[in-house]
């Protein structure tokens, strides 16, 4: 195996925790009448990131030439998905909310891992040891 398919195998990891979790155990508040609020959107769009996220480290390990833009694309999702929960999209105002208190800061340090990892994985097959 190539040293610079391992970061994509990371990633993976790291893109199914994110999707899995969106909707489970990182999942925004839920409210008691079943109305959804900014957060919920938050968590969909984490969602859509993480998958986002998932289809590009694929990209990255069946893709030979292609493994250094997937690797970029990857940072760039990474960037979004840091700035999703609070700042692109509201939370609940209070602290002590499951957004605020899980969501966005488990899917912050995620997105950060990813990130770096995909600036490790773009560093070594920009190297030319693809």
């Amino acid at each position: 195996m190539k040293k610079t398919v391992i970061p994509g195998c990371i990633i993976l990891a790291i893109a199914l925790v994110i999707s899995i979790g969106s909707f489970t155990f990182l999942s925004p508040c839920t409210h008691e009448d079943g109305s959804v609020g900014a957060c919920w959107w938050a968590g969909r769009t984490l969602l859509g990131l993480g998958c986002l996220l998932g289809v590009l480290a694929v990209l990255a390990l069946v893709s030979g030439r292609g493994r250094f833009g997937a690797y970029l694309s990857s940072i760039a999702v990474c960037v979004l998905g840091i700035l999703t929960p609070g700042t692109l999209i509201n939370l609940c105002r209070m602290s002590d909310m499951h957004c605020r208190a899980v969501m966005q800061p488990a899917m912050i340090i995620l997105f950060s891992v990813s990130g770096l990892v995909a600036a490790t994985g773009a560093w070594m097959s920009g190297k030319g040891k693809a």
